[in-house]
C-alpha cells in the first residue's frame, strides 16, 4: 500500500451553517473524478432535505461521481479517487438508527465500536480523503439521554478522527482556519 501523502486525510469542522461542505468541496474542486459520499440518506418526501440536496449537488462539479452510503469502511479501504464524505454527523446519526441506539441507549458500544473500525479504515486509506461533520459539543448540555449521548458520541468521532488526520480545518462564518 502506497505511503499516504501529507494532506492525504482532512477534516473540516464547524458549526451548522458554518461553509463547512464549501470549505472540503473546495479542496478538491480542481480534482477530477472526485466522488461524493453522501450520507444523509434519501428523506423522501421531505421537501426541506430535497431542497439542500439540490443546492449540494448544483454547487459539485459535473465530473464527481456520487456514493450514497454509510458504509464508509469499504470505500475507505480501496484504492480509486479522493472521497468528500459529507458528512460524518448524519453517518452518526443513520448509525445509531441502524443499530436501534435511540431506543436502547445501552446498545452505545456498538456505536463505539463503528467509530473505531472507521478510524482505522481513516487512518490506512489509500486514497486523499476530506470528510465534514459538525461540532456540537459547543451549546447546551441536551434535555435528553439521546441527545446528550448523540452530542458525545459526536464528540469522540470528532476526536478519533481529527487525531488520524493530516490537517483539520474549523470552518465558523464562512472561514476556514486550520487547527494544529
Amino acid at each position: 500500500m502506497a505511503q499516504p501523502q501529507s494532506d492525504q486525510r482532512t477534516l473540516v469542522l464547524g458549526g451548522a451553517r458554518s461553509g463547512k461542505s464549501i470549505a472540503a468541496e473546495r479542496l478538491l474542486s480542481a480534482v477530477p473524478g472526485v466522488v461524493y459520499v453522501a450520507t444523509g440518506g434519501d428523506d423522501a418526501g421531505n421537501a426541506e432535505w430535497a431542497e439542500r440536496v439540490a443546492k449540494h449537488r448544483a454547487r459539485r462539479p459535473a465530473s464527481w461521481g456520487l456514493a450514497e452510503t454509510i458504509d464508509l469502511v469499504p470505500l475507505l479501504s480501496s484504492p480509486g479517487p479522493p472521497l468528500l464524505i459529507d458528512c460524518l454527523t448524519l453517518w452518526l446519526s443513520r448509525t445509531m438508527d441502524e443499530l436501534q441506539v435511540w431506543s436502547e441507549l445501552t446498545r452505545a458500544d456498538l456505536v463505539e465500536d463503528r467509530i473505531a473500525t472507521l478510524a482505522t479504515a481513516w487512518s490506512s486509506t489509500p486514497r486523499r480523503v476530506v470528510a465534514v461533520s459538525n461540532d456540537v459539543g459547543s451549546g447546551i448540555v441536551p434535555a435528553d439521554p439521546g441527545t446528550r449521548l448523540f452530542r458525545d458520541l459526536m464528540g469522540r468521532l470528532n476526536t478519533t478522527i481529527s487525531l488520524a488526520s493530516d490537517e483539520v480545518l474549523w470552518t465558523i462564518a464562512g472561514r476556514t482556519l486550520p487547527l494544529t
